[in-house]
């Protein structure tokens, strides 16, 4: 579990091994005039086994990887190291495609839900200059209904099958409300499938465009004062269970909602490199025959 070199090396097997069509001989993902020490490979199995062995200060990572010069004899600058993980977060979001793809085989019925993404302490919101490089992408105030409290920040969008396995993601603004995200749901690579949420997706509208644009039934329990008041039946609220334990595993294990990051981009980078570990992590138990969401014995 420790042993980093270990770990890396069963990481690197799997990025060679499931996106072999997008790498060159060098271990590349594009042409470099000048070969770099590390391949991009190396890079992204690096990130990835950081999020995958729950270290989130990268201080301390990259001291325990200095302290064994051996096992990376060809360990770049930390600076280039992050300018370069930037650069490979199309390739995470590839690799969690191509694994997801597998462990989601045959699968028709899907869950959807979010959870918030706060940035600061909401006291502290005022005078935040983080993430506020561009209007468009900058973080604001949003409602967390769970914890019935206000927050800074964004909303992780994420839509799994039943078995917990990651289909699809989408960060917003805190203030864009849940039901919104249904009508980028048509544009994703869903279709022809149920999917279940809760009643923060109660739409007609949106209930019936996704259905007639890419066969997707939406399912949501109906509030008291609803005309049609047809009982929710009790296998999708036992399946909705699935979802919440997954953000439940993504912010103890994956501290999703510690954040570091200054711009935008480093904090996709950050979220999108916990997905892919944890996907990783559910790849290894489903190769190893273990119970698939037993990520914190994946790497034994």
């Amino acid at each position: 579990m420790h042993n980093i070199k270990a770990n890396f090396d069963k990481i690197l097997h799997i990025i060679t091994n499931e996106v072999k069509e997008f790498i060159f001989d060098d271990g590349n993902f594009e042409f470099y005039p000048r070969k770099p020490k590390m391949s991009d490979c190396e890079i992204l199995a690096l990130s990835l086994c950081a999020e995958a062995m729950s270290i989130d200060s990268e201080n301390y990572f990259w001291g325990k990887i200095k302290s064994q010069p051996d096992d990376f004899p060809n360990l770049i600058d930390r600076s280039n190291y992050n300018r370069r993980r930037r650069k490979l977060i199309s390739y995470h979001n590839i690799l969690t495609d191509k694994l997801a793809s597998i462990l989601n085989e045959g699968e028709n019925v899907f869950i959807v839900d979010s959870m918030p993404i706060p940035v600061c302490n909401i006291a502290r919101a005022g005078r935040s200059d983080v993430l506020r490089e561009n209007f468009k992408t900058s973080p604001d105030k949003g409602y967390s209904a769970i914890t019935k409290t206000y927050f800074y920040g964004y909303k992780l969008h994420l839509i799994t099958s039943l078995k917990g396995v990651y289909n699809s993601i989408d960060i917003t603004k805190a203030s864009v409300h849940d039901v919104q995200y249904l009508g980028d749901v048509k544009h994703s690579k869903l279709n022809n499938c149920t999917l279940i949420g809760d009643k923060g997706y109660i739409s007609s509208t949106h209930k019936t465009d996704l259905f007639h644009t890419s066969n997707v039934r939406l399912e949501t329990p109906n509030r008291r004062n609803q005309a049609d008041s047809s009982k929710f039946p009790y296998v999708f609220f036992k399946n909705r269970k699935r979802i919440e334990t997954q953000f439940s595993q993504l912010t103890d294990q994956f501290l999703i909602k510690r954040n570091y990051a200054k711009t935008f981009l480093g904090l996709c980078t950050r979220i999108w490199a916990k997905l892919a570990g944890f996907t990783i992590l559910q790849f290894l138990n489903h190769y190893n025959g273990k119970p698939l969401n037993n990520i914190k014995y994946a790497l034994l």
